[in-house]
């Protein structure tokens, strides 16, 4: 199929993009004590001027004593982290690109394998690691309200530093999906509650507080996944009707593009139709919607890490739904993650160029 679909430009409030390819947040842990390196300027400029339509970061932490569990990953707050986010961006908008921060709180936590800690306890809806593993605190009305300050913090310091828009971690087990997930979150008060729209409520406030802090003309992003690490067929929402009561609320609260993470985009969401995740969202919001998982590759990221190589592979599923507007944008992580010139092989229907993924491509920098 032609890739035009791919290579319409894509414009929604702070954001001008020139095609509808997003570089999907990766975890490097390359920032050491937390601060973003010249060569992690380096490796987002590099995807810039490759072409890339929105580049997201990998995940960068709030304000919180135990907002991570890894000292490589980078922060979005203190004056050492945010001057290295301050010559990213500016690298990105040297090469043409735009960007935006995935700021991240991660809640319970294993330790990490090097054994570092972080200051204070890991902190959670009910200091749960997974369905009845106690690992941490339990947040208490403050500690959520504090979290809550921290997240809109982020998201004014990405605004103030020039950043095109923010997008919020609210997937993959971490904090904001302990609190969506039942066996996580088995709290009593409001930020509980025995539906989904119920312990949504955390969630809310988060979209709504980063709303307020940086206006209505500002684009806010949410990346949301059904799945969880400690269950990968799980899903939160088991109808549409549930998705909706999930979704909806998020959306008045403020959200502008939901990023729907799924292992592999093509898979069907319910029963009765081939629309997929993002599919879904935007069909019950109405809002525009990220699609990813395994595009352009012959194997699913999770795999990945168990050292799993993948194979370029055709993008002709990609592109139909994309042209029947299913979504509005994807997002694409291996690919880019090995080769920055990825976009502009693909554009220039260069397929024979095209690289494959293998888990040595983790450890570098490109």
């Amino acid at each position: 199929m032609k890739n035009d679909p791919l290579f319409k430009p894509f414009k929604l409030k702070s954001l001008q993009l020139r095609n509808r390819i997003v570089m999907a947040p990766m975890t490097r842990s390359f920032s050491p004590d937390g601060i973003p390196t010249a060569d992690v300027a380096t490796y987002y400029g590099k995807r810039a001027a490759g072409q890339v339509g929105l580049i997201l970061s990998e995940g960068t932490v709030i304000n919180r004593p135990a907002s991570s569990n890894d000292p490589n990953i980078p922060h979005f707050y203190g004056a050492g982290a945010l001057a290295g986010w301050r010559k990213v961006i500016n690298k990105v908008h040297q090469a043409g690109g735009q960007m935006g921060p995935q700021i991240w709180h991660m809640g319970i936590m294993a330790d990490h394998h090097s054994g570092w800690l972080p200051p204070g306890p890991f902190e959670g809806p009910s200091g749960l690691l997974s369905p009845g593993l106690a690992k941490g605190n339990t947040m208490r009305e403050a500690d959520i309200a504090a979290t809550i300050t921290a997240f809109g913090q982020a998201a004014a310091d990405a605004k103030a530093l020039g950043f095109d828009c923010v997008e919020i971690h609210g997937a993959h087990s971490y904090l904001i999906d302990q609190f969506f997930w039942e066996e996580t979150n088995q709290r009593k008060d409001g930020y509980g509650g025995k539906t989904l729209a119920q312990r949504s409520r955390f969630a809310v406030e988060v979209v709504k507080e980063v709303r307020r802090q940086v206006g209505e003309d500002f684009a806010i992003l949410l990346r949301l996944s059904q799945w969880k690490t400690q269950e990968y067929t799980y899903k939160l929402a088991k109808t549409p009707q549930e998705m909706e009561a999930w979704l909806q609320p998020l959306a008045e609260a403020g959200v502008d593009i939901f990023h729907c993470s799924q292992r592999r985009f093509w898979e069907p969401e319910f029963a009765g139709s081939d629309l997929n995740f993002a599919g879904w969202a935007k069909k019950l919001t109405g809002k525009a919607t990220i699609t990813v998982g395994s595009i352009g590759l012959s194997g699913e990221f999770i795999a990945a890490f168990r050292g799993e190589s993948s194979q370029p592979s055709s993008l002709d599923e990609l592109l139909r739904r994309m042209d029947r507007g299913d979504f509005d944008l994807a997002a694409v992580g291996r690919s880019l993650l090995a080769d920055p010139h990825w976009v502009e092989k693909i554009r220039d229907n260069r397929m024979n160029e095209l690289k494959g993924f293998t888990k040595e491509a983790l450890s570098v920098l490109v």
